[in-house]
């Protein structure tokens, strides 16, 4: 699981049909002390996340995990809204 932010929607007039009832959201990716890492990219939303939440978001093929499909044409799912970040100093 990796770390990202909400930075968009995107709004399709057409999506694949196994994808109908999710959104399409951008997602920067974060690292652990929610500093951008990368370009963003696009996720499927499972957890109904929004603009500028910080999100858990898995990618490859664990993506299609949390969907009702067992094959769907994703690269990055959000699985869950982060409400806190706690590091220690090692």
């Amino acid at each position: 699981m990796f770390f990202g932010k909400v930075i968009g929607t995107i709004w399709a007039t057409r999506k694949e049909e196994s994808l109908h009832s999710f959104k399409l959201q951008f997602v920067q990716p974060l690292d652990a002390k929610q500093k951008p890492v990368g370009s963003p990219i696009v996720a499927v939303d499972t957890v109904g996340a929004g603009p500028g939440e910080i999100v858990f978001y898995i990618t490859a093929r664990e993506a299609v995990i949390p969907l009702p499909v067992e094959m769907a044409p994703v690269d990055a799912s959000i699985v869950g809204i982060v409400d806190r970040i706690d590091l220690q100093k090692a």
